[in-house]
């Protein structure tokens, strides 16, 4: 199904969008206003008593200490799990020393400036700390366009003039005797302006980012950003105290340290102070981090902007509401004038109102100007400057593009947020100049990318193939449907690489074998016509069968244009297996093809013009794919490379593939579901979500994760071709340990070198993929028999490693590290974990038995299964675990909660599985979809019939042989024989090439002898006529000129090159092309052909106002057709000749048609739609180049390993050691933790325990103690700490999947119908094609 748009989508974004923009506006509004309040009540005019001032004050402090305390804690994080580089100490001291004048200013600003000045006063004055940067964006010329220097000159403008209104608005105070106030206001004013110029220095990064001035020194920086934050965090808490001390201790003497001890009358008090705290810390961060979201999710301007940027005029039209409408309800006050008012205020305090909050609010209100009898707004137009100040300032916020799901270091300079000043600070510290990959729109990235999707095929099913080719289409038509416009556009090719591909065919008679494909690429050929049919109603348009030096290949133009390449493998001719076509894939997409974009002189030019073009479903001309993608990857880098792995049956929407693109950083995984039906889908289902939910997630937020499997991940290219990684991913396996971390699980191991080599690999939720699970026991068994053991090599590889990792790889931690080795060891520990919960939950807990006998009786089912593992064959082992299992979840199901005996039914497949894997590991063979459908076949010519029947509910096969030891019979029959019996694939003819594509790669069925032939005949006036159309038609592939001159000359041209071609040698095919061939020439049967042409031109004449002229076309081809092709089958396949006198018939047929209907100037596309539908499929070779690459990669990685007998026996032998090892150490470990637990059972709780105390309902304590060995119970908390840690993991990495898909529906693709197919584009194709044919030619 088409993935469209869904209005309840659209919907859910915009309210996300507001939702988002209201948190932000909300929070950023409650933080000023709690920070005004505290500021207000511990000013020293406020009417509280000194012991609340000092509290107040306190309050402030710490609303000052939170935003450094939360970035201490996060950046140690980071550093706990995070690498990074040593610190240079020039860098960090200059960085330290910033940090500390910019606290110096804040701490001063707010507990010094701040309580000295009223409320309306401390709401505008923030505004200046924008001052050094729109000096610097006026030093450094920023703005891209010159005009825009305005913006920052307005800034400095009205910032300089607010603080002149400022210190007017404190003259008219001081001489107008308001509130008393003194000269010494201008002190403060003073400081004030220098503190708000320290604070402006916190975001001088930003401007020298966009500058890219200092690059080495900020580049250096964000090697160790998190180190220095830890330190900056401490020195600003020092700074803070020290200002604190200074001035209220040292200076001003009004902290009294013995008021601190709050006692129950001072509830109000500590509650009141704990409230505004909590509100201004809490609402600071939150603000913060919905500013960060409404940036990821594409609503700057609607979420983040505009709601930052109304947080003043906010605050302060809520506090002139609240003045005029609460002020009132104060007892005592004058209801008069506003002086008289403020007058009477002076005579109220806290114990005749309820109300503290506001009357201090009001009275910090009336020491404004505003208090006199004749109006004066300086305090107002102060404001209106200030906060004009900073919105020019921070205009390049209104413009700024980014990236969906765009990481918060690419979005703001620092972590750092400024509590004091939330709404400028966040403005502030957005980037200026975001990095230029993301600086344009969100699609630009993805425009200038490739992406090779690669799917394996071993032994797939019908339906399993139909999975992926469907996916494949359905990408296909996502990026490249000319009637559909979407944002996400980028370039793919699709690879599918099948293992096993061809079987032997022997003939006894003739003593001879041909190597033909075996059913499973003949199944893919039909699933690839089937899907064809399914996304266009017709028959695939181009086909291409080339001989390969790995066996042969088969070329596919997608309905929109795209490629698709199956890549048969001979396994006589390369390696087989999944590891060995990666290694296939990676070298010749990343390697050959980046040399030879990097390389365009070895391009082999094309002999044959028409091939230099092909016409998509649409009659439009482009270069031939391969060749137009080669092109374009020359300004594509290997970052912007990707490579997305497959398996032969992973179903997937094209959204998975954006969301993992837009996620990933070096590799990406995305949430895989397995499918089918049965017990077994099940637990595999809820194991599964068991993984993705903790344990990947976990793997990602605490470091990288350490398995991308290769049913669905995407690799960056450069991380690929990194050192030591796709070198070392072609290391033949030569002893024990490698044939298990090499060859049992490739996926982890190339994602293991990945690591090592300082690459991250992520997993992202929000990408959806879903993949055939297996069904039966014995299949599930044999898979997690390779699983288990890699991925214990791997990780163990990876911790032997640790220190140089951690060392490379700024992902892995020490502590990530440590992590790992904890879930090493307690999946080691798992079998006997097990063992020890069944004796305790189902034997001494149901049914009372001793703990010691349960333990006891535990232990026998494991110790005879590893008896049986040893002694028994694979399929007698897997058949008694499934036995084991069914009694096990008939015993766990037994207790009170099922939940409980779900969870439990997991853990004991994990018991047996745990065993089975480890005593078969020296079983190095696949052990999924084995079969024997690809072998040897033996042909039979006695075969006279062989035909399969079906009577009523009977399947019947019937075969008549010949006698061949009865000679006199044989002589007797022999002449009826000979006439009625057909041998398969000898008898039947193989129709000759169209004339109007010749094809000098290869002629199969055209001797040079009969090309001579055929050059010397007469020809008649019809066939004269005939064959100047069809050289009209190729001479310029399938373009042709306007004009009779260019007719001619195109003639001459293609038939001097026609006769060239025939004159050439025959060029030999192998055996299994012409089967293959076969298969597509069903294309030009009666039946087929009659289908295709309608809808070709359909398909070319899709503008509504061409409807009538169609319809007309169809019907009249379509009789034309019939006409021609009287006395012809349905099924029969239409010959050269036949091919020819058709083209000619409905190309007349169709000018008449558009002649009569004045419609000309369709002429040139309706006949390119009747050639594409009689275009046959075509036989080539490899260029040379290419050849020789392929035997080159072959030679020296891809040789079939033939190892001798004895080498075999050594590594059997070696893994057979190698399994009793690790046998030995998993059982002696178990063994020691089952006997520890049984030993302590013994002793008894009376001797070695922890005793808990038990208590009735009623809360008085009994005198029985509940007892718990020491030892267990650490283990018991050691794994619940585990499972918690990983929950919270999971709580994270959810709210940030939930960003991202939101962010993905706010840029989805919007399919808009084109009703136009603008002609001038098709002229210029025409011309483009046209030149670029002439120029291969030459």
């Amino acid at each position: 199904e088409k993935e469209q748009k869904r209005r309840c989508f659209q919907i859910a974004q915009y309210l996300v969008a507001v939702i988002v923009g209201l948190a932000v506006l909300a929070s950023a509004v409650v933080a000023k206003g709690s920070l005004l309040v505290l500021s207000t009540l511990s000013s020293p005019t406020s009417m509280r008593s000194p012991k609340e001032k000092q509290f107040y004050m306190l309050m402030l402090v710490f609303c000052l200490v939170c935003p450094n305390f939360l970035v201490f804690l996060k950046s140690l994080w980071r550093c706990a799990f995070k690498n990074f580089v040593q610190p240079n100490m020039k860098t960090m001291s200059f960085i330290c020393a910033v940090e500390c004048l910019v606290s110096l200013g804040t701490s001063v600003l707010v507990l010094v400036v701040m309580p000295q000045f009223d409320v309306l006063t401390n709401l505008f004055i923030s505004g200046g700390v924008c001052i050094m940067s729109a000096i610097l964006q006026i030093a450094f010329r920023l703005q891209k366009e010159t005009w825009k220097i305005v913006f920052p000159l307005c800034s400095l403008t009205f910032t300089v003039a607010g603080y002149c209104l400022l210190g007017l608005d404190y003259h008219v105070r001081v001489t107008s005797f308001v509130d008393r106030q003194t000269s010494e206001c201008y002190i403060y004013i003073g400081i004030g302006v220098f503190s708000s110029l320290l604070i402006s220095l916190c975001w001088w990064e930003n401007p020298l980012q966009a500058t890219n001035r200092m690059q080495d020194t900020l580049s250096e920086l964000d090697g160790f950003r998190d180190f220095v934050f830890v330190i900056t965090s401490i020195l600003r808490i020092i700074v803070i105290g020290g200002v604190y001390l200074v001035y209220h201790v040292l200076i001003q003497k009004s902290i009294t340290w013995s008021d601190f001890n709050l006692n129950n009358a001072d509830s109000e008090l500590l509650q009141t102070g704990l409230v505004l705290l909590f509100l201004q810390a809490f609402c600071s961060a939150a603000c913060h981090w919905f500013g960060v979201v409404a940036c990821k999710i594409h609503a700057v301007r609607m979420s983040f902007a505009l709601p930052v940027c109304c947080t003043g005029p906010t605050v302060l039209l809520l506090g002139l509401i609240l003045f005029l409408t609460q002020a009132q309800k104060l007892g005592g006050a004058d209801n008069g004038s506003i002086t008289e008012f403020c007058e009477s205020l002076a005579f109220l305090n806290h114990k005749n109102t309820s109300i503290v909050v506001l009357l201090e609010i009001t009275r910090s209100i009336c020491r404004t100007s505003l208090n006199r009898y004749s109006l004066n707004l300086f305090v107002l137009m102060f404001g209106v400057c200030m906060w004009l100040g900073f919105v020019t300032c921070t205009y390049y916020v209104w413009k700024i593009k980014v990236q969906r799901i765009e990481r918060t270091s690419q979005l703001f300079v620092r972590r750092l947020y400024e509590s004091a000043f939330i709404d400028l600070s966040l403005l502030l510290n957005t980037k200026m100049k975001v990095p230029r990959a993301r600086n344009q729109e969100s699609h630009d990235d993805m425009q200038s990318c490739v992406i090779y999707l690669c799917a394996t095929m071993w032994h797939e099913t019908y339906d399993e193939m139909l999975k992926i080719l469907t996916s494949m289409f359905r990408l296909d038509r996502y990026r490249g449907d000319p009637k559909e416009e979407h944002k996400d556009c980028f370039d793919f090719e699709c690879h599918i690489f099948v293992d096993d591909a061809f079987m032997t065919e022997k003939d006894a008679e003739k003593g001879t074998e041909k190597r033909l494909v075996n059913s499973y690429v003949n199944d893919l050929i039909n699933v690839v016509v089937e899907v064809y049919r399914v996304f266009t109603n017709k028959e695939p348009d181009d086909v291409s069968i080339i001989e390969a030096p790995y066996g042969g290949r088969l070329m596919f133009v997608m309905p929109e244009g795209n490629m698709l390449y199956v890549h048969l493998k001979d396994k006589g001719l390369i390696r087989n297996k999944k590891r060995w076509s990666q290694i296939m894939y990676m070298y010749y997409l990343l390697g050959w093809k980046g040399y030879i974009v990097k390389n365009p002189q070895k391009i082999t030019r094309q002999i044959n013009p028409c091939r230099a073009s092909l016409v998509s479903l649409d009659g439009e001309i482009f270069l031939l794919p391969q060749y137009d993608n080669d092109n374009k990857r020359k300004f594509i880098s290997d970052d912007n490379t990707y490579i997305l792995a497959l398996d032969g049956d992973t179903d997937f929407q094209p959204k998975a593939v954006i969301l993992t693109i837009i996620a990933q950083d070096c590799a990406a995984c995305g949430r895989i579901h397995p499918t089918g039906m049965g017990p077994m889908v099940w637990y595999q289902k809820f194991e599964y979500a068991v993984g993705h939910w903790l344990q990947k997630t976990a793997e990602h937020v605490f470091g990288s994760v350490l398995c991308s499997p290769g049913c669905f991940s995407l690799f960056r290219g450069s991380a690929l071709m990194d050192d030591n990684v796709l070198k070392r991913y072609t290391t033949t396996a030569t002893r024990a340990a490698e044939y298990v971390q090499y060859d049992q699980g490739e996926d982890r191991w190339l994602c293991t070198l990945l690591l090592q080599q300082g690459w991250r690999v992520e997993y992202n939720a929000a990408s959806d993929a879903y993949t055939n699970s297996p069904q039966e026991f014995k299949e599930f068994y044999n898979q997690r028999r390779r699983w288990g053991p890699s991925t214990l090599a791997n990780t163990l590889d990876l911790l032997h490693s640790g220190a140089e990792t951690v060392k490379r790889n700024s992902s892995i931690s020490r502590l990530y590290i440590l992590y790992q080795m904890f879930t090493v060891g307690s999946s080691i520990l798992g079998p006997a974990s097990v063992t020890l919960m069944i004796a305790g939950s189902a034997f001494q807990f149901i049914f009372k038995l001793a703990g010691t006998l349960s333990i006891i009786i535990a232990s026998i089912p494991p110790v005879f299964y590893i008896i049986i593992c040893f002694v028994a064959k694979p399929n007698i082992q897997i058949t008694i675990a499934g036995i084991m299992s069914v009694l096990y979840a008939f015993l766990m199901t037994a207790s009170f909660f099922s939940i409980i005996g779900v969870w439990y039914d997991y853990l004991l497949g994990y018991l047996l599985l745990t065993i089975y894997s480890l005593v078969n590991m020296h079983i190095v063979t696949w052990g999924t979809r084995e079969s024997n459908k690809g072998e040897a076949v033996k042909k039979q010519h006695n075969i006279l019939c062989d035909r399969n029947c079906k009577l009523c509910c009977w399947d019947m096969k019937i075969q008549v042989t010949q006698e061949k030891e009865n000679l006199i019979l044989q002589q007797i029959t022999g002449q009826t024989v000979q006439q009625a019996a057909p041998v398969p694939n000898t008898t039947k003819e193989i129709p000759p090439e169209p004339i109007s594509k010749p094809e000098p790669q290869a002629k199969v069925n055209t001797s040079k002898k009969k090309a001579v032939e055929a050059a010397k005949k007469p020809r008649t006036a019809k066939s004269k006529r005939r064959s100047s159309e069809s050289s009209d038609t190729s001479s310029s592939s399938m373009c042709s000129s306007s004009s009779a001159s260019d007719n001619d000359h195109k003639y001459d041209k293609n038939n001097f090159m026609i006769d060239d071609i025939d004159l050439t040698e025959e060029l030999p095919v192998k055996d299994w092309v012409m089967p293959v061939k076969e298969e597509f020439l069903k294309k030009l049967t009666y039946a087929n052909m009659k289908r295709n042409l309608q809808e070709q031109i359909r398909y070319t004449l899709r503008n509504r106002d061409y409807d009538d002229v169609c319809e007309e076309l169809v019907l009249m081809l379509t009789d034309t057709l019939n006409g021609q092709l009287v006395g012809v089958g349905p099924e029969d396949v239409l010959t050269g000749s036949q091919l020819e006198e058709l083209q000619y018939a409905l190309t007349e047929q169709a000018r008449r048609i558009l002649k009569t209907s004045r419609m000309e100037r369709l002429e040139r596309r309706v006949k390119l739609a009747i050639e594409k539908t009689l275009t046959a499929p075509q036989v080539q070779k490899l260029d040379e180049s290419e050849n020789d690459f392929w035997i080159k990669l072959i030679e020296r990685y891809l040789k079939p390993i033939n190892d001798p007998k004895s080498h075999q026996e050594e590594v059997t032998r070696e893994l057979k050691s190698l399994r009793n090892k690790a046998v030995f150490l998993y059982f002696i470990i178990n063994v020691l933790w089952v006997v520890a637990t049984f030993f302590l059972q013994a002793i008894g709780n009376d001797v070695i325990s922890i005793k808990i105390p038990k208590y009735y309902p009623n809360g008085t304590q009994s005198d029985e103690f509940l007892k718990v060995e020491p030892v267990s119970l650490m283990f018991l908390l050691s794994f619940a700490v585990l499972l918690i840690v990983q929950f919270l993991a999971m709580l994270y990495h959810r709210v940030y999947t939930l960003i991202h898909v939101v962010s993905y529906r706010g840029t989805e693709k919007d399919y808009k119908e084109r009703d136009n197919v603008s002609n001038s584009n098709l002229f210029f194709n025409e011309n483009l094609c046209t030149t670029v044919s002439e120029a291969l030619l030459y």
